[in-house]
């Protein structure tokens, strides 16, 4: 499937139809309709693996961006120091190393204590990882200009990811919800 007119090859979003399709039961795993709970186990630790990858998206997103403004001259001064890209520049790192800080604790939790135990942070840097990259790389296409939002850059690429990852494995909301939830709990409130 195209996301923002673009196929995502070799990995990209795919949809699949089954028409009339009939299994035995001895194929069937765990039983009917148990599916989404086999594929709960590995949710956790897949959701790391996206939220590193869209580190190392923002990383590059964030080098590129300097890179750029270092080169990049406007009214006889570097981009780097005209119109507060010092001060977004501090801020993308902050974001960068706090969502890292997020994801390492949310890896050694269920290395640790197990899945059940990091269901918050899970959450949590499902929601924060893609927030970041979309910020980094939104930094990093205005520092590029025109050429931020073609495909000169892989900057386009990162963005389509990021905005995709905010909705894939469930929506910000949804995560947000979850961890109202099970901050609640802890006050006897469901």
């Amino acid at each position: 499937l195209p996301v923002f007119g673009e196929y995502d090859e070799p990995h990209g979003h795919g949809e699949v139809h089954f028409t009339n399709v009939r299994l035995p039961l001895s194929n069937v795993i765990a039983g009917p309709g148990r599916g989404f709970e086999i594929a709960q186990g590995r949710l956790g630790p897949g959701r790391i693996h996206h939220c590193m990858r869209m580190l190392g998206a923002a990383e590059k997103s964030l080098e590129l961006a300097i890179e750029r403004g270092l080169k990049r001259v406007a009214f006889g001064k570097p981009l780097v120091n005209l119109g507060g890209n010092r001060e977004r520049i501090a801020e993308c790192r902050l974001a960068i190393d706090q969502a890292r800080l997020l994801t390492l604790q949310a890896a050694w939790k269920i290395d640790t204590l197990g899945v059940m135990s990091a269901l918050t942070d899970v959450s949590a840097i499902k929601v924060v990882a893609p927030n970041v990259l979309q910020q980094v790389v939104d930094f990093a296409i205005q520092i590029h200009g025109g050429m931020g939002v073609s495909h000169d850059t892989m900057l386009t690429a990162f963005f389509n990811q990021a905005r995709s990852l905010r909705l894939a494995d469930g929506p910000d909301e949804v995560h947000k919800g979850m961890i109202a939830r099970l901050e609640l709990m802890k006050y006897g409130s469901k």
